[in-house]
C-alpha cells in the first residue's frame, strides 16, 4: 500500500524535535569530552570531514576554534535533519524509530570514518570508546523522540480521563 506524500507542513514541524535531539548529542559530546579520560571524539572526525569537504570544493578551511565551532554548527544541522525522522513517522511508536535511528546513527560513526578516509581512533580508540559512541547516538534519537511525544501531545485535542459517561 502506497502512502501520500507527508505534508510540507509535517515535515517543518518535524525539524524541531531532530534539533533537540542533535542538541541533546552535541551537549553530551562536548560535556564527556571535557570530563572522561577517553571520550568518543566526533568533533574530530567532523573537523576532519569538514576539511575534506572545503578542500574538496577548492576552499580553505578554518583552524583551531573557528573550525571547531563551524563543526558543531554542522553537527547540530546534520544531526538535527537525520534525528528529525524520528518524527516524521507514525505517531505510534516514536520511542523506537528514535531508538533505532540512533543505533544505525551510532554504528556508523563507528564502522565507517576509516571507510571514509577519516581515521579511526576518535570512534574506536577503545571498546568502551565504540560503546559510549552507539549510546550517545541513542540518547539523541531517544531525545529526539521524547520532544516528538510533546510535539503530539501538544497537537492532540486534550480528552477526557477516564470512561465516557453515558
Amino acid at each position: 500500500m502506497i502512502e501520500p506524500p507527508v505534508p510540507p507542513r509535517i515535515v517543518f514541524r518535524a525539524l524541531g524535535p531532530g534539533l533537540f535531539g542533535a542538541t541533546a548529542l552535541t551537549l553530551v559530546h562536548e560535556s564527556a569530552r571535557r570530563v572522561l579520560k577517553h571520550p568518543p571524539r566526533m568533533d574530530v572526525l567532523g573537523m576532519r570531514s569538514l576539511k575534506k569537504g572545503i578542500r574538496f570544493f577548492g576552499g580553505e578551511p578554518a583552524r583551531d576554534r573557528q573550525l571547531h565551532r563551524q563543526t558543531l554548527a554542522a553537527d547540530l544541522v546534520s544531526n538535527g535533519l537525520f534525528f528529525s525522522l524520528v518524527a516524521l513517522g507514525r505517531p505510534k511508536r516514536p520511542y523506537l524509530r528514535g531508538a533505532v535511528l540512533g543505533l544505525l546513527a551510532g554504528l556508523g560513526a563507528v564502522v565507517l570514518p576509516p571507510w571514509l578516509g577519516l581515521g579511526r581512533a576518535p570512534s574506536q580508540a577503545r571498546p568502551s570508546t565504540s560503546l559510549l559512541t552507539v549510546a550517545w547516538y541513542t540518547l539523541g534519537g531517544l531525545a529526539a523522540a521524547r520532544a516528538t511525544r510533546r510535539l503530539m501531545a501538544r497537537s492532540e485535542p486534550s480528552r477526557p480521563l477516564g470512561r465516557p459517561v453515558g
